[in-house]
């Protein structure tokens, strides 16, 4: 039986509606002392890294898990000997799957003690915590006997364990018609794969009988570690490719291209950085340019909209959450400034400032990459002309500004040397028609040209 005094931190929800997150660094081993708020690990999310306070104060007993496993939502990941307890057995504590029979009728609910784990302020526990992945371990060795004769594709017994699926699945299962009693598991700790349904879903021919000497083997591909690196696609990476995909086959994008003369803007940069009241603060061309596209958005505010497929209706926003795409090593992510249209350019400066900082130091909340409404990407960091940005889902328009070179430019009826650059819109034409995304393009381009718009227009 579990000691009371013992508490079993769980892995929260640090996002909204997050099934599991990587483990990637513990900050303290089995015997050191923790208090309520101390930072005890780091994980990684599909939106972000980010750091898990303990809720109490103590000993720790026991790591659930090493760094680098990836954890559902809701499993214990730290127990803790609580102050005021009962000092902790020499011996490893039995854990809780120890406990529980190989074939198990229905768990009944885990009982609601007082001073059980509280939930913490911007988190929350999933519904199925209760629930817990089997672990390698002896206790998974001894409950493996009554679940093989379902593993050899035999009935499942009465009252067998249900088959270890993730819900997408479970769904594929059923949509193929293949019981997953009957599947035989490849997964890790006796989970099934989508390969392992789809295997069982393909008929197996009967063997034909042998007229001619058997066909050689096919040979089998070995992998070479010294000419090919593979790297798993999780966390950050994995979630930009499903959310990039997603965009780009759910809404129509129309991208637009603008070639515009900044030079003006580019001097307007230099100056601003002499100017006693943007001192300290991060000046460069990207901060003028975001503040012209909120200009531009507050022209023609229809551009800053949403299409709510379920209700089929368009919600246009009366608050910019402007995202500004970042490059980090754990892959894209693209936080986003609150409320931007209300802040001064001395404002706008810290906030791009801040951004910048936290993404780089790997530590973006996710809820600073929630609720993004328009985005801008800055190619142009890298050599780049220009491109054609995907949405973000969600959002109506990104914008991507290239890299801005001096080339030969008509200025005042003689070919001179211009700082130019090309800005590229992308939006979604189901809220956005080319009219609108044209006059906000055309915008952001005369207030580059003519950067003391910024006054006359704002």
């Amino acid at each position: 039986m579990t000691d009371a005094s013992v508490r079993e931190f769980k892995m929260p929800d640090v996002g909204e509606g997050l099934t599991e997150a990587e483990i990637l660094k513990w900050y303290v081993q089995p015997g050191d002392t923790v208090t309520d708020g101390q930072v005890v690990c780091e994980v990684e999310t599909a939106k972000a890294a980010v750091e898990l306070p303990i809720p109490y104060d103590g000993v720790v007993r026991e790591l659930r898990f090493p760094e680098g496993t990836t954890v559902d939502v809701g499993t214990a990941i730290i127990a803790v000997q609580v102050a005021g307890g009962a000092p902790a057995p020499a011996a490893a504590p039995a854990r809780p799957e120890a406990a529980e029979p190989a074939a198990p009728a229905a768990p009944a609910e885990e009982p609601k003690a007082e001073g059980r784990q509280p939930v913490l302020v911007g988190y929350g526990v999933s519904t199925s915590a209760t629930k817990r992945r089997p672990r390698r371990g002896p206790e998974a060795t001894a409950a493996a006997p009554a679940a093989q004769p379902e593993l050899n594709g035999h009935a499942p017994v009465a009252g067998a364990p249900r088959p270890l699926a993730k819900p997408p699945v479970r769904k594929l299962a059923k949509d193929l018609g293949v019981d997953l009693a009957t599947v035989t598991p490849s997964g890790p700790d006796g989970v099934i794969t989508r390969e392992d349904v789809h295997a069982a879903a393909t008929p197996v021919a009967a063997p034909e009988p042998v007229t001619a000497a058997p066909a050689a083997p096919t040979p089998v591909v070995a992998y070479d570690g010294a000419r090919e690196t593979r790297v798993p696609v999780k966390g950050v990476r994995k979630a930009t490719a499903a959310a990039m995909v997603g965009s780009a086959f759910t809404a129509p994008h129309v991208t637009e291209f603008v070639t515009v003369d900044v030079t003006r803007t580019m001097k307007l940069v230099e100056e601003l950085k002499q100017d006693k009241e943007m001192q300290g603060r991060r000046v460069n061309p990207l901060l003028l340019i975001a503040k012209a596209l909120l200009v531009a958005i507050k022209r023609n505010p229809d551009i800053n909209a949403a299409w709510d497929e379920a209700n089929q209706e368009i919600v246009v926003k009366h608050y910019v959450n402007l995202g500004i795409a970042a490059a980090t090593p754990r892959g894209l992510i693209v936080p986003n400034i609150k409320d931007a249209q209300t802040k001064t350019l001395p404002q706008l400066a810290d906030a791009l400032g801040d951004l910048v900082s936290t993404a780089r130091e790997g530590k973006t909340s996710p809820s600073a990459m929630q609720g993004g409404t328009v985005t801008i990407t800055n190619v142009g960091v890298f050599g780049v002309d220009t491109g054609t940005p995907i949405l973000n889902p969600g959002e109506s328009a990104i914008l991507a500004i290239g890299a801005i070179k001096l080339q030969p430019w008509v200025h005042k009826g003689k070919v001179k040397p211009r700082q130019v650059t090309t800005l590229a819109l992308s939006f979604d034409h189901r809220l956005v028609d080319g009219e609108l995304g044209s006059k906000v393009l055309a915008d952001v381009a005369a207030i580059l040209e003519q950067p003391k718009r910024l006054i006359t227009w704002a």
